[in-house]
């Protein structure tokens, strides 16, 4: 009788044993889900919540209960039904399947290069559907390893991708405009633009975009050097003729007027800068502003098309008829 009472004892706290182990595979695995959740803003698929151990009658009774909110079809806010932006733009991509990208007008937003708009514009792989998902615009495409990126946690085509199918989706004007705020935030070679042309023949995105490439080419190869041509604007414009290419603070500057502490720096065409050149620009430049100077920083394209208006913001500036000239301090 004891030997039974024991055994009886013993079974009781193996029981307790596996029943607390369980707790804690399920609270590991809860702790893993919310984490997910998490680096995906607030959504969840639902292979994924397969994949973690949850059976198809538990994920049922976490949408009747409200821990899950449908978004779209296999596809869960995870405890709050509102999305941010992002949290939306993650529920497409997770819709449309795995290696699903957004693309398009969406990831030139999450890119920075304009701002976000109608529907999110997903590119998938052939096979996926284009029909049947509110909310998404779904682009089919075969997209490789060199047209994949994450952008906070949200897998996207990379800006030279992104820039080439928006050439289908946009006017050049829109285009160009995208093409520049990439070259300004340092997030583009040319050379990257020009792989994806030569990776996508027939595409109706070659001719307008080989087209803004040629542009931002010409100057480099046509045009006299920037001295003589931000020279030549200065007297076009009745502005005191500044100091170029001179020392300063360490760097060369493109165009200073010493005496009325000015510097103007003038930003290539050339798509060709990265995010740390982008960087040191802008940290020169506060270097400058700190030692009391103004610093202008103007790009081809605005002594083109806003002569007009740069020349009135140098005027501001500059006493017309002041000396350009002096020794740098």
């Amino acid at each position: 009788m004891a030997f039974m009472h024991l055994t009886a004892h013993m079974g009781g706290q193996s029981h307790e044993r596996i029943g607390e182990l369980g707790r804690r595979r399920v609270a590991v695995r809860e702790r893993r889900l919310a984490a997910l959740a998490e680096r995906q803003h607030g959504v969840v698929a639902r292979r994924q919540l397969l994949a973690a151990g949850l059976s198809i009658r538990t994920i049922e009774r976490r949408i009747e209960s409200r821990r899950l909110w449908i978004v779209h079809r296999g596809v869960y806010a995870s405890g709050h039904a509102k999305l941010s932006l992002r949290g939306g733009w993650m529920a497409a991509v997770l819709a449309c399947g795995e290696g699903a990208l957004l693309s398009h007008r969406s990831a030139a937003a999450l890119w920075g290069l304009m701002r976000p708009r109608g529907s999110a514009d997903v590119t998938a792989g052939h096979g996926t559907g284009r029909h049947g998902r509110r909310g998404i615009a779904v682009h089919v495409a075969r997209l490789g390893e060199a047209d994949r990126a994450v952008v906070e946690g949200i897998p996207a085509t990379t800006v030279a991708r992104t820039l080439f199918d928006l050439a289908e989706a946009v006017d050049e004007v829109r285009l160009e405009r995208a093409l520049e705020e990439a070259d300004r935030l340092g997030l583009l070679e040319l050379r990257q633009l020009r792989e994806v042309c030569d990776r996508s023949p027939g595409r109706r995105a070659l001719r307008p975009v080989r087209r803004l490439i040629d542009a931002a080419r010409e100057p480099e190869r046509v045009r006299s050097p920037l001295e003589q041509r931000f020279a030549e604007f200065c007297r076009a414009h009745g502005l005191p003729p500044p100091v170029t290419n001179v020392e300063f603070l360490g760097s060369e500057v493109d165009a200073f007027w010493p005496a009325q502490r000015v510097i103007v720096e003038v930003d290539g065409f050339g798509f060709h800068r990265h995010r740390a050149a982008f960087e040191r620009d802008r940290a020169r430049d506060a270097a400058r502003q700190a030692a009391g100077y103004r610093v202008l920083r103007l790009t081809h394209r605005r002594l083109q098309r806003e002569a007009g208006v740069v020349a009135g913001e140098l005027r501001r500036l500059l006493p017309v008829g002041g000396e350009g000239s002096g020794a740098a301090t």
